[in-house]
């Protein structure tokens, strides 16, 4: 991490954190600082490690779609942890990175299909305060997935806003996943959206 955070790190202890340190390792190859932070409540971290890790078996989205929006996400509440590790996961699942690198810069770029750029959209109407996703953008999306997949990818993208705004306020940054796999650095968003911290 790049600065300290708001809640000191403690050591990650017992059987429980020897299986979270193995299972993080697997993962990342490395175990993440931030975990030392949320260490602090158990429950609260296992809950959340549950969901994200059932989210995963969720299929009524394409997995590449579910990870632009949860990168728009990051991008838009300025969560350099959640944009580092989406951006290494897409590496590690295979997924288009020229795409995945331009997400903060989707509104400009020419990388993205039709259908991709109404999940950023939805995923950034989703995150505004209040939302302000419209009906006109619903009803497109529910043409393009169906009622499971516009239900899956509004659960995702909350389950993302849950994550990227819990690190922003807990003050856990980016720990350069994609940097360590050399992944290029992704483009820059300098605007009223968000701005994406250089250190990616």
């Amino acid at each position: 991490m790049t600065s300290t955070t708001r809640v000191p790190a403690i050591p990650i202890d017992g059987v429980y954190g020897s299986l979270v340190k193995k299972f993080s390792k697997k993962m990342f190859g490395k175990v993440p600082e931030s975990l030392g932070v949320l260490w602090h409540h158990k429950p609260a971290l296992k809950a959340t490690m549950a969901l994200g890790q059932k989210s995963r078996k969720w299929n009524e989205v394409d997995l590449d779609l579910k990870s632009y929006a949860h990168m728009a996400v990051a991008a838009q509440i300025g969560c350099s942890f959640c944009l580092d590790l989406g951006y290494f996961q897409a590496h590690n699942e295979g997924l288009d990175l020229d795409k995945a690198r331009e997400v903060p810069l989707w509104r400009t770029s020419e990388a993205f299909t039709p259908l991709e750029r109404d999940v950023l959209e939805y995923a950034e109407a989703m995150t505004a305060t209040p939302p302000t996703v419209t009906d006109e953008l619903s009803a497109r999306l529910l043409d393009a997935l169906g009622a499971p997949g516009l239900v899956e990818l509004t659960s995702y993208v909350g389950m993302a806003n849950l994550m990227a705004r819990g690190n922003v306020a807990l003050g856990i940054e980016s720990e350069g996943f994609a940097a360590s796999c050399g992944l290029r650095p992704m483009a820059v968003l300098a605007g009223p959206a968000g701005v994406v911290p250089s250190s990616l």
